[in-house]
């Protein structure tokens, strides 16, 4: 009678226990599926965090590295000649456009096809960077005006330039140079002083009155 009487509740306890079991399988697959439903989300955010912080720290390492990274030994032996501006106290030396310095980020920068001064009515043209950085040696040059003052220094001798003309280009990666080609002229370009879609183009022409 005992184990007549007991079959009945075993019954009902296994089926309990089987209930229970699918109610908290059903529970496991619902945290299962919104744990992974917050892993996707938690790793989509943190990927898109993770490509901002990539740009921003480009940016970041951009600009402090223009102003705290060293200065290259200088290769003054290597030097062909001078620009020199004295109303923004620059005094830099250039390279023949074929050394491997010769380049903005080390230097002012001869571009390739430039004459040199005593090439009678030649184009010297120099590119350099403005900016924050120690190699911005052209950062100052916004404030040049119509007949201030550039001299080469070339040879040993001094070549005496006057501002002729100043222009403004969108940056598509070539200038094209306004200039008088019955005059010996330097050329200097870099990027417009507050504007960074643009580069500003110097025109200065060979003083005649200094030979």
């Amino acid at each position: 009678m005992k184990k007549s009487q007991s079959s009945p509740y075993i019954t009902a306890y296994i089926g309990a226990l089987i209930i229970l079991i699918g109610v908290i399988f059903l529970f496991y697959n619902y945290f299962v599926a919104q744990k992974i439903s917050a892993y996707d989300y938690m790793s989509n955010a943190f990927y898109n965090e993770q490509t901002d912080t990539i740009e921003n720290l480009k940016v970041e390492v951009k600009e402090e590295t223009e102003e705290v990274e060293e200065l290259p030994p200088e290769i003054t032996d290597e030097y062909i000649g001078f620009l020199i501006i004295p109303k923004i106290n620059l005094t830099k030396g250039f390279l023949d456009y074929r050394s491997e310095y010769n380049n903005v980020d080390q230097n002012i920068m001869v571009i390739n096809g430039s004459d040199y001064p005593t090439k009678k009515n030649g184009n010297l043209i120099i590119a350099g960077h403005s900016g924050t950085g120690w190699n911005s040696f052209f950062n100052d040059l916004y404030q040049l005006q119509l007949e201030d003052e550039a001299i080469i220094d070339y040879k040993n001798k001094k070549y005496h330039y006057l501002v002729k003309n100043i222009y403004t280009q969108s940056k598509t990666g070539s200038i094209v140079v306004y200039r008088d080609y019955h005059k010996t002229t330097l050329t200097l370009i870099t990027c417009t002083n507050n504007d960074s879609t643009t580069q500003t183009v110097y025109i200065l022409e060979l003083d005649l009155t200094e030979e």
